[in-house]
């Protein structure tokens, strides 16, 4: 391949997976080689993207400079989507940072590696999104809000100024929390 710094593999291969894919087609930044997963849809396609592998091939694909995305979605709890993110820096995989062309991010704000943010999302002033998140579509976060690694924020959802999401959180669609308040992780 003559571009593997914007070529990249998708883990997981369901209905997130295919949210995704309709992202990092918007944003035009990255080349989708394929997706990992599970052993019995070897083969098939999603989106059309071939399903190359499974997980077990994160490390032959990092040895060769792909950019990965945790496409597995995030109900119940985070853990399956934090084992995936801790193998792909095992194994020295560099992680993609998506944002759709039609979220807003401002300026003072950052995003760190390996989250996704999805269509029409909202991140006003001084906030910051770690690692492995999902920012889901209509997702507004407020002024000086952190979001730890591995969280969801799910559709709709309101995050109100100076909140503290912690770790490992799913946030479901349409909830809304009020100003100030520091969520646990894993909540």
């Amino acid at each position: 391949m003559s571009d593997l710094k914007k070529s990249l593999i998708l883990i997981g291969g369901g209905g997130h997976c295919r949210s995704c894919i309709d992202v990092i087609e918007s944003e035009n930044k990255y080349s989708i080689a394929g997706i990992l997963d599970q052993p019995e849809n070897v083969g098939e396609t999603v989106s059309g993207y071939k399903v190359l592998g499974t997980d077990s091939d994160i490390t032959k694909y990092a040895e060769q400079g792909y950019f990965f995305l945790i496409t597995v979605g995030h109900i119940g709890n985070a853990s399956l989507r934090k084992k995936l993110y801790q193998r792909v820096l095992k194994h020295h995989g560099l992680l993609a940072t998506i944002i759709s062309p039609r979220a807003y991010i401002a300026k003072s704000s950052s995003i760190a590696c390996g989250t996704i943010v999805m269509h029409d999302a909202l991140i006003n002033s001084n906030s910051s999104i770690a690692e492995n998140c999902i920012i889901n579509s209509k997702a507004l976060i407020e002024h000086d809000c952190s979001v730890f690694s591995h969280c969801h924020i799910s559709t709709s959802a309101v995050v109100n100024g100076g909140v503290t999401v912690g770790q490992g959180t799913f946030f479901g669609s349409n909830a809304v929390c009020k100003q100030g308040v520091n969520i646990k992780e894993n909540s």
